[in-house]
């Protein structure tokens, strides 16, 4: 990736040897670090070398009455100016600069201190402009000009206040295993940044799973990423989600693809083995025949923070699971726990963010024989 700011912007790392140098890294220091729970190959999943993120957040720097693009210097010392990334895809590049000219032609980059940009693989673009002050009807009546101008949709932010001009979200299309998946993105909520990956993601799942009978339960659902492509393998999938936004979009996603095996329920994992053991009733599962489900699988893709240790003895009631870490450290952790009862059979690294220390990890494990 060629960029002038590249080991001065605190957004990517400096490899020597280019990208294919840095995964090489990556793979050989989580091979190290899984190596008391697998031994095989871990397969590994390129990102496009550049313009692979559909969603970024910059910082709007004011020098007198120039603005600019800013992030963070790598050594914290001060911002960088960001006059183009090559992290971004190529809609959220073109529109950038074009962007900046119209805030300032227009005067409304008062006390405007941020730009989050979310996008498409089609090009359609939501950009959240940050702001500490109100934001009156005569912003509206210009930012609405600017959104028509540029065909995109503004939203506007300050404490308290969302204005939004036109919509809030963009309908992103995932091409997996032949078919295409649309997904409603809502601005603020959580995204896969990197859509070839997150196909990639999605497709070693359902490879991963086409050999079980059964239905499956799907922890941290979220907006339905890997939920709605599960359908078309499973009989039936029960998903939970603690967020009661990411569960609206869901429901919303699964009309988009017109899926009817999907019972999604808002609750936490603690409070959905309490409903399942009979320990407590909900009325959020009122609705839900637990008694009709022939659960024979589990996935989960948990935030950072990974699973509790409740979480994953719960998960070990099931002989396949499928985990999906965005933190290999805690992923470690709770291999601890769940390879008492579970073998590793299959292993994936996914380069969800090049240029970085992250890496999103794919386990598969299957219950112990007993002899």
């Amino acid at each position: 990736m060629e960029c002038k700011h590249f080991g001065t912007c605190g957004a990517c790392i400096v490899y020597e040897n280019g990208y294919e140098a840095q995964l090489d890294l990556k793979l050989e220091l989580n091979k190290e670090r899984f190596k008391d729970f697998f031994s095989g190959d871990i397969e590994v999943f390129k990102s496009p070398e550049q313009n692979y993120r559909s969603r970024s957040e910059f910082k709007i720097w004011h020098d007198g009455d120039v603005m600019h693009y800013a992030m963070n210097r790598i050594d914290k010392n001060g911002v960088v100016f960001i006059e183009e990334c090559p992290q971004v895809n190529t809609y959220i590049s073109s529109l950038m600069p074009k962007l900046l000219v119209e805030i300032t032609e227009a005067k409304i980059g008062f006390k405007l201190f941020g730009a989050d940009f979310l996008s498409s693989s089609d090009g359609e673009i939501v950009v959240s402009l940050l702001y500490h002050r109100k934001l009156d009807d005569e912003w509206s009546k210009i930012a609405k000009d600017i959104s028509e101008k540029l065909d995109i949709y503004i939203i506007g932010r300050s404490r308290k206040q969302k204005v939004i001009i036109g919509q809030d979200y963009i309908t992103e299309s995932l091409s997996i295993k032949d078919e295409v998946y649309k997904f409603n993105y809502i601005e603020n909520s959580f995204t896969q940044p990197n859509a070839r990956v997150n196909e990639q993601m999605i497709t070693w799942a359902l490879d991963n799973s086409l050999a079980v009978d059964g239905d499956l339960l799907e922890l941290y659902c979220g907006a339905g990423n890997f939920t709605i492509p599960f359908a078309k393998i499973y009989d039936k999938v029960l998903a939970t989600e603690i967020s009661k936004s990411s569960i609206n979009a869901a429901k919303t996603n699964m009309t988009l693809n017109d899926v009817t095996n999907i019972e999604f329920v808002r609750m936490s994992v603690e409070e959905f083995t309490q409903a399942l053991d009979g320990v407590r009733e909900f009325r959020r599962m009122k609705e839900v025949d637990l008694d009709s489900y022939n659960i024979t699988s589990i996935f989960v893709d948990p935030p950072r923070s990974g699973m509790d240790e409740d979480s994953c003895r719960f998960s070990a009631r099931y002989d396949n699971i499928l985990y999906i870490s965005c933190n290999p450290e805690t992923l470690v952790r709770d291999l601890d726990i769940l390879c008492k009862t579970h073998d590793v059979v299959s292993m994936a690294l996914f380069d969800q963010f090049p240029y970085t220390h992250h890496v999103e990890m794919g386990v598969k494990l299957l219950r112990k024989r007993v002899d």
